[in-house]
């Protein structure tokens, strides 16, 4: 089951610890070797605000958590997920694909006339993780509309980088 988590999960501190948890634990394995050693992708801060923002969405079996994103509507009028993770166990088994079949059904009910998403890339080594997900979200209809660095849009984070990279947005026309 797929779902837009209710704002007032924003407060139950184990269902964020869950949800953090399993992003760390993804990006981990995701972007080894792109950030230095003990750098989490996100906080039980950052992901209580995205939950009461109305931004987070989960995809369950049961009682497991096996996958979130973060779903927006960007201020230029495209639709944006981001931080989408599967469970590691569980890789393969069609969880990011269907959060994605969420987030662009989540765009078109609202008439927005694209999805966006972006994707840090090492510039000077392949990355098997991140060369995966480029040419699967190609496969997927998405086509770079940006190549540029990642301190253009977010220069807090490029101290924390172990390696230079690229930054891509990709966009899918709905």
């Amino acid at each position: 089951m797929i779902y837009l988590v209710e704002k007032e999960r924003s407060a139950d501190e184990r269902f964020v610890a869950e949800v953090t948890e399993l992003v760390n634990r993804a990006y981990a394995v995701a972007e080894q070797g792109i950030w230095l050693e003990g750098t989490d992708r996100t906080s039980p801060a950052e992901i209580a605000a995205m939950i009461d923002a109305g931004h987070l969405v989960a995809a369950r079996d049961g009682d497991a958590l096996i996958g979130v994103m973060r779903l927006q509507r960007l201020p230029t009028g495209e639709g944006e997920f981001g931080m989408l993770v599967a469970d590691p166990a569980r890789r393969g088994a069609g969880i990011g694909r269907d959060l994605i079949a969420y987030a662009e059904d989540w765009a078109r009910s609202r008439s927005l006339p694209a999805m966006q998403l972006e994707l840090l890339f090492p510039s000077g080594w392949t990355h098997p993780v991140k060369q995966f997900l480029r040419d699967w979200y190609q496969r997927l209809g998405y086509r770079v509309v940006r190549h540029g660095h990642l301190g253009e849009d977010y220069p807090d984070l490029v101290p924390r980088l172990a390696t230079e990279c690229d930054f891509l947005v990709f966009h899918k026309a709905l």
